[in-house]
């Protein structure tokens, strides 16, 4: 077998920076979102019902193409946008009450 993952935990995996420098964030085959800041993997999961306590330090969590400290191109960008900027599904707005 491929993965290390228990069959009940979901496989969470932080895909590869893309040119902006975010990351998307993808359970299974789902997307949960794109992140453009460590807090905003734990945002996603914790809006996927997964509440991870150390994002950086879970076997729940598979970083792929760099490590939680990865994310180029946002240097300049330290305000950033939240989880997922206009990227995000509609159904995470009704979560912030937004």
């Amino acid at each position: 077998m491929a993965t290390a993952h228990s069959p009940r935990q979901p496989h969470i995996v932080v895909h590869s920076p893309a040119l902006d420098g975010s990351r998307r964030v993808t359970s299974g085959e789902e997307t949960l979102g794109v992140a453009s800041h460590i807090d905003d993997v734990a945002e996603l999961l914790r809006l996927a019902d997964l509440y991870v306590t150390d994002v950086e330090d879970t076997d729940l969590v598979e970083w792929q193409g760099g490590g939680p400290e990865d994310w180029p191109g946002l240097h300049e960008h330290h305000g950033h946008q939240g989880y997922g900027g206009q990227h995000q599904r509609d159904e995470h707005d009704e979560h912030r009450g937004g």
